[in-house]
């Protein structure tokens, strides 16, 4: 076994003289690296979007899919004036009607519209939500009711990229101002601190300068990859240096003690970063995948941080090595061996305590009720959207949005559907083509004959009769021709489309009053095609007054569901909205939760077995962070809050992965101080030897979370910044007191269940 240690050493100590030799060439391709990824972080395309990380078997995907292909959806924005009478609401109502880029206003004197004074109108826009024009148009809206107590709720994504953007930029500023703070706390010299940001600064480009690789990333991990980087990875560096200052102390030469410096941390780091990847691996393999993209993300900065630790610090070092000796300094961490002491002579009452508080933490954690829809998620942080939302929900009854996609069949198929759901108690309101009103007694998809088109438009019968046969003869349709033209049956917006076109290519010409009306027919009527006819696809809109999360809400959905298939057939058509989205989130949760909580244990109790050899030693280290784990989940449920389903899936994996490593730290200084001390006295040592670097990576990561949590208002990457920096809280404090005397306490078990051979193939130790 000396033997292939004394190789090992040797081929690390080769690796590390060549990367401190070809020093500057190295340095040069990190500047190319650079700058490539600096002009490729624009190329980033980022969805604010969970549905589209659902599995592609899902209705709500497989829907969302169609919906993306086949239709337009318009925006629009719901407004909240309230203190206002009916009369002047509806007065308001009809003001922005007509304003040029709103193509309707939806109110009406029913609870839905008008409770308690206030008034909903629901406002529809003549463009997608990202159309300058429409931005310009809410913008005057919100202009025009500025005199009135006035709330306004409105999905622009615009506007939400912008404001996450702003508010991420004060967010890592601030963090580094702490960071550098905590850094100088716990540094050996000043200097140093200049050289991790250094450090950082490129790695954290790299990463976000490769992400448009992965195609489109969410604006989660758009938000919180840079500074969980910062949070999980900045130990490397920590490390580095400070193994280089020990070596610097016994070397004649700056080159020298880096390179011993380097050889001896490569194997150190890359140990230590493998819990933490193990983590992120176990997110990579959820079937919801936004675990894959934060997952991916955050590992890659992983490899990032480790590779500018391992090859671009070196020569960052040897560029200021008298800097780093000018500035060094007496450490600032005091001397906890008291603690220490305390610890060992206090009856294990940590332990206690903690055994008494687990099952209750299990309880609460797995009681801990989460949010699969944005409008259920409790806000950490005031946004004006969010406080409009909550002001219309709470005013006015349910009015959840829902979506039907059926086979472009049949109109009177569509018309059947409409008529049965728009039956239905909890349907406020049900639109299709085929249920679009023309005058009072036809509707849009009512199949016409020459002579009801001719008095429609108020043209004579052997216009429509040339028309009809014209249409005909285009679709390969000769009845017009060769049998009874005045039988021959053409669906309404088709015939109406078709003359569109005619009058478009000059080959009909109508008289002005027909022409405006078919003018003022076309911008309606294209709209409503955009909205609700595709090529394959058809689409059903309607209201229902449920909420989006519920037994109710998904009986609705299988109740629209059942009126379709009857039509259509069984698993022919799709029902998609934000139901059937909390529904699938709900359902891939449940297997995902589980799946991850195995895969990180599992893989992060393997990595210690083969680090430690010890059975019951990587146990209790698990044991320890898991308890952290459900003791952080129990917060939410103690404080009555719901956060969005994803905090728990990520950030678990997250807190296991990288919180372990200060475990890791306090067993290996243990460990190693156990083999002269007696245990109590190895733990008093281990635990004041341990401190410093518990300390630095526990509160950056604690402090990094809670800035997400209070300065960000996205609901989100809020609710996850506030878990990481709780969970990393919790393991320090679990560290620094559980851990070391149930270390002591089961020192004869550790001994005893240590494996004594050498796992890569040597003989006994």
């Amino acid at each position: 076994m000396q033997t292939q240690r004394k190789s090992r050493d040797e081929i690390m100590h080769s690796i590390a003289e060549l990367i401190v030799r070809y020093r500057f060439v190295i340095m040069l391709l990190f500047i190319a690296a650079a700058i490539y990824c600096g002009l490729s972080l624009g190329r980033v395309k980022v969805s604010s979007e969970l549905t589209i990380f659902l599995p592609e078997t899902t209705e709500t995907r497989r829907g969302l899919h169609i919906m993306e292909d086949s239709f337009i959806t318009y925006a629009s924005e719901d407004v909240m004036v309230a203190n206002v009478t009916l009369d002047k609401a509806q007065e308001l109502a009809d003001a922005i009607a007509d304003f040029p880029m709103v193509s309707g206003v939806s109110f009406d004197s029913t609870p839905a519209h008008y409770a308690h004074a206030s008034a909903r109108l629901s406002v529809s826009f003549r463009g997608v939500e990202d159309d300058p024009r429409v931005i310009e148009e809410q913008a005057h809206i919100r202009e025009f009711l500025e005199p009135y107590d006035t709330y306004i709720y409105a999905v622009t994504w615009q506007s939400f990229f912008a404001q996450l953007a702003r508010e991420m930029v004060w967010v890592v500023l601030i963090a580094v101002l702490v960071i550098v703070a905590i850094l100088l706390f716990t540094s050996r010299s000043y200097f140093e601190v200049v050289i991790f940001i250094l450090v950082f600064s490129f790695a954290a480009v790299l990463n976000m300068g490769t992400n448009f690789w992965l195609g489109e990333i969410s604006t989660i991990t758009n938000s919180v990859a840079v500074i969980l980087q910062l949070a999980l990875a900045i130990d490397y560096a920590i490390i580095f240096s400070h193994r280089y200052q020990d070596e610097a102390l016994v070397h004649d030469s700056a080159r020298e003690a880096l390179i011993e410096a380097l050889a001896k941390s490569i194997l150190e780091i890359s140990s230590s970063s493998l819990t933490t990847i193990s983590g992120l691996l176990a997110l990579m393999l959820m079937q919801f995948r936004l675990g894959y993209d934060l997952g991916m993300v955050l590992a890659k900065g992983i490899v990032c941080s480790l590779l500018t630790v391992f090859l671009l610090m070196p020569g960052l070092i040897l560029l200021f090595p008298k800097a780093i000796r000018r500035t060094a300094h007496k450490t600032l961490i005091p001397d906890i061996r008291p603690w220490g002491r305390f610890l060992t002579r206090s009856g294990y009452c940590f332990v206690w305590l903690f055994l008494l508080l687990i099952p209750a933490a299990i309880w609460c954690s797995g009681h801990t009720v989460y949010a699969f829809s944005d409008s259920a998620v409790t806000e950490l942080v005031y946004s004006e959207s969010r406080e409009a939302m909550h002001r219309i929900s709470d005013t006015f009854d349910d009015s959840t949005p829902v979506a039907l996609i059926v086979p472009a069949e049949d109109f009177e198929k569509e018309k059947a559907v409409l008529r049965e759901v728009e039956a239905l108690p909890e349907i406020r309101s049900a639109t299709g083509l085929a249920n679009i009103d023309i005058d009072g007694t036809h509707t849009l998809t009512d199949r016409f004959t020459p002579r009801m088109l001719a008095e429609l438009l108020d043209i004579s019968p052997e216009e429509a009769t040339l028309m009809f046969q014209a249409y005909g003869v285009q679709h390969e349709e000769y009845q017009s021709i060769f049998g009874s033209a005045e039988t021959y049956e053409v669906p309404l917006v088709d015939m109406i489309l078709f003359l569109f076109d005619l009058t478009d290519r000059g080959v009909v010409s109508l008289d002005n009053d027909t022409q405006e009306r078919l003018d003022e027919l076309r911008d309606s009527l294209t709209m409503g095609l955009d909205q609700l006819r595709g090529e394959n696809w058809n689409r059903m809109l309607f209201t229902a007054a449920v909420p989006v999360e519920g037994e109710e809400s998904a009986a609705l959905v299988e109740k629209i569901r059942s009126i379709a298939e009857k039509q259509y057939g069984e698993g022919s058509v799709l029902v998609v909205g934000d139901i059937t989205s909390a529904r699938d989130l709900r359902e891939s949760y449940t297997g995902d939760s589980r799946l991850i909580s195995f895969l990180t244990i599992a893989f992060v109790y393997m990595i210690l077995l083969f680090t430690f050899r010890s059975v019951i030693g990587s146990a209790i280290l698990v044991f320890v962070i898991q308890g952290s784990i459900w003791i952080n989940f129990s917060f939410p449920y103690l404080h009555g809050s719901v956060p969005s389903f994803v905090t728990s899936m990520i950030v678990s994996a997250i807190q296991m992965g990288a919180t372990i490593d200060y475990a890791i730290v306090l067993m290996n200084r243990y460990l190693l101080l156990r083999e002269t001390l007696p245990k109590k006295e190895a733990m008093a040592l281990a635990v004041n030897q341990a401190f410093p670097t518990v300390l630095t990576s526990g509160s950056i990561m604690t402090i990094a979370g809670l800035l997400i949590a209070y300065r960000v208002s996205d609901i989100y990457v809020g609710h996850i910044g506030l878990a990481v920096g709780r969970g990393a809280f919790c393991s320090v404090v679990l560290v620094l007191t559980v851990l070391p005397q149930l270390l002591v306490l089961c020192d004869g078990l550790i001994r005893k269940t240590t494996l004594h051979i050498d796992l890569s193939g040597g003989e006994d130790a």
